[in-house]
């Protein structure tokens, strides 16, 4: 894939990945529709890559990401890459998250992309390429304590994104879809992930995913180098961070083909089953 000249549409770009995304894809030649809910940190992006274009947008909102759509294809004429990106965290016990956090991760992490699938695929079947590339999260393969909603969603995100792939070589679609699955990324997500729980265990686990991220983390720059080498090959399976990621992934095959029970590692301690 080479990716001077082409259109890139990505949700969440204000930060974190996103705005990795934006700054390497800008850096390769792409023309950028940048699209998150925090106006002003997208708009003093966008006046930071000549060219790039600014679109304020709710993903959990269906008619913001048909406007998004409608926004790329009067820019550009059309859109080769959609990056469906944006993702928030949701943190605590399962049975204390009040409904309307649960509501807003799904809304967010699950329905934006679906928002996303919706508005843009069927344009890019129309136009005759195109490319869609869905953030899902070590989360969507090993659940974690004290992020069910998060891991709830992304789970989602991967059996979406491989539904949906399926569904384009079955028609036989000139499109292609890629699921991207980041390790530890330094982002702000990672500043205070919990909040105020006062407990030992999850203390410790906290302590698991900082060693995490202080031992294989990356920062989003070289994060979005990856995607874009994995993409310019080809991947499905998109994972810049396969030496953290791999083992987890192993280990989860493991435990369900030898119908263990899940457990997990406190303070990197033995690990607690149940």
């Amino acid at each position: 894939m080479d990716f001077a000249g082409k259109v890139a549409v990505i949700t969440g770009a204000a930060s974190g990945i996103g705005r990795g995304l934006a700054e390497r894809g800008h850096a390769r030649g792409l023309k950028l529709v940048l699209a998150d809910r925090d106006a002003a940190a997208l708009a003093a992006l966008a006046a930071s890559l000549d060219g790039a274009i600014a679109v304020p947008t709710d993903v959990a909102d269906p008619a913001s990401v048909s406007a998004l759509a409608d926004a790329a294809w009067d820019a550009f004429g059309g859109v080769d890459l959609l990056f469906n990106n944006a993702g928030i965290m949701a943190t605590g016990y399962v049975w204390e998250i009040e409904p309307a956090r649960w509501d807003a991760s799904i809304n967010v992490n699950l329905k934006g992309i679906l928002h996303g699938i919706r508005s843009f695929v069927p344009r890019m079947i129309a136009q005759g390429r195109g490319h869609v590339i869905n953030t899902a999260s070590i989360g969507g393969f090993a659940a974690s304590p004290l992020m069910a909603p998060y891991s709830v969603t992304k789970a989602a995100a991967v059996a979406i994104t491989e539904s949906l792939h399926a569904e384009l070589v079955m028609i036989g679609a000139p499109v292609g879809v890629s699921l991207l699955a980041p390790g530890p990324v330094k982002t702000a997500i990672f500043d205070n992930p919990f909040g105020e729980i006062a407990n030992p265990a999850a203390e410790g686990f906290v302590k698991e995913l900082r060693h995490m991220l202080d031992t294989y983390g990356l920062e989003s720059a070289p994060f979005a180098d990856k995607v874009y080498e994995a993409l310019a090959e080809g991947q499905f399976w998109i994972v810049p961070q396969p030496e953290a990621l791999d083992p987890m992934f192993k280990a989860r095959v493991e435990t369900i083909l030898e119908r263990r029970t899940p457990s997990f590692s406190w303070n990197g301690g033995d690990p607690v089953d149940g």
